[in-house]
Formats: C-alpha cells, sequence, structure tokens
C-alpha cells in the first residue's frame, strides 16, 4: 500500500452523504415501477434531493478533501489519468482522483435533474414528456453508478487500498500533513436523524393520506 499512517481523509458528513444517497437513489430505483410503493420513491426522491442540496453547500464550506475546488481537474489531467490507469501506472490521490471527480460531478448533476424533474411528475406538472425525462435522467444516473463503482474497484486493486473502506471508515494511509483534523462528528449525526425523521414523519402522514390516495388512483382509473 501507499506509505504513511492510517490518517483521517473523508470527514463524518461526507460519508454519511455518500451512503445515504447510495440507499436513496438504489431505494427510489427499485420502486419506480410500483404503484404500491409510490410512497417509499417519493421520500426517497425528496431524500436524494436534500442530500445533494448539503453536498452542494459542503462542497464549499466542508473539510479539504469534500471541497469541489480539491477535485476540479482541468479535461487535459482527467485524460491523462484515464491513460495512466490503462498503463496500469495510475497516479495517487489523497482526495477523489480525475475519474472519481467526474462521477461526482455528474451524480450530482443527474441526481438534481432526476430529483426536479420527479417533483414535478409527482406534482402532476409537464405530462408524459417529462416523465420520459425523468426516466432517462434516472438510467444515466444509474450508468453513472455503475462506472463509478467499476472505477472504484480498478482504482482500489492498482492503488492497493480499500476505498469502499475508506468511504466507511474515513481512513486512508497518508502522510500526517495530508490528513484532515476535524470529522464534525456531530454534523453527521444530525444529518442522519434529520433524514431518518422525515422518512418517519413522511410515512406518519402517508398513513393518514393513504385512503385519498386510494380515492385518488380509482378516479384516475375510471377516467382511462
Amino acid at each position: 500500500s501507499i506509505m504513511g499512517q492510517r490518517m483521517l481523509v473523508w470527514d463524518v458528513p461526507t460519508r454519511v452523504f455518500h451512503w445515504l444517497l447510495v440507499v436513496s437513489f438504489a431505494g427510489a430505483f427499485l420502486t419506480a415501477e410500483s404503484e404500491r410503493y409510490r410512497d417509499i420513491h417519493v421520500v426517497l426522491g425528496y431524500t436524494l434531493l436534500g442530500l445533494i442540496v448539503f453536498r452542494l453547500v459542503w462542497g464549499f464550506v466542508g473539510t479539504r478533501y469534500a471541497l469541489f475546488r480539491s477535485f476540479c481537474f482541468k479535461p487535459c489531467e482527467i485524460k491523462d489519468y484515464v491513460a495512466s490507469l490503462l498503463k496500469s501506472k495510475p497516479k495517487h490521490y489523497v482526495g477523489h482522483n480525475p475519474a472519481g471527480s467526474v462521477a461526482v460531478f455528474a451524480l450530482l448533476a443527474l441526481g438534481i435533474a432526476s430529483g426536479v424533474t420527479g417533483v414535478l411528475v409527482f406534482e402532476e406538472v409537464g405530462g408524459d414528456m417529462l416523465e420520459e425525462a425523468h426516466d432517462l435522467v434516472s438510467y444515466a444516473m444509474l450508468g453513472v453508478v455503475g462506472l463509478h463503482v467499476v472505477g472504484v474497484l480498478i482504482s482500489s486493486v492498482m492503488h492497493r487500498e480499500n476505498l469502499v473502506r475508506s468511504m466507511i471508515t474515513g481512513f486512508k494511509s497518508v502522510q500526517p500533513n495530508q490528513a484532515i483534523n476535524r470529522a464534525h462528528v456531530w454534523l453527521g449525526v444530525i444529518m442522519f436523524v434529520a433524514v431518518i425523521a422525515f422518512w418517519i414523519g413522511y410515512s406518519a402522514t402517508g398513513l393518514v393520506g393513504s385512503n385519498s390516495g386510494v380515492k385518488n388512483t380509482q378516479q384516475h382509473s375510471n377516467d382511462d
């Protein structure tokens, strides 16, 4: 592995964001076609949007490797990194590498597009065209997720470091001057609790509103 000590690189809010986004996107994608799980799909869609809004802010005020400026690479740097991967001699980065940075920005952009189109579809704005756009963007996001996972696995093998584990523990083998000094645990805890509270609150009101939902569904089927 890379010479260095196991030190903190990823703060807690960044890790909480990452894994809650994984859960929200996976859950929303799996419930997309089901009328029965529509409420779950909607609540996870709102969660995804909320998480991304947090990440946009954290990208400007967060810790060293969470900052967007720490992984804003020029196109030539991205090209060189991909070329170095193909030659099996990739340059090592403490935070996001250039290929990973493309995935991060693509996922944030597609996540916003998916969330916003989803909200509009849910509010019955924009008709079939917007619904198709929502599906298209969501499949594009799935594609980027797939590339991201493959990239993480390839990088993990080539750099001989477990990148998935580092996004769980926050630790990587780095030089002492490359570590971050604050984990911001409190903020990660608040985020996690807020999301769980939102899910519980939404499901509680959802149960109240489910009877009217059934009537609306019947109304629609009668109209058809």
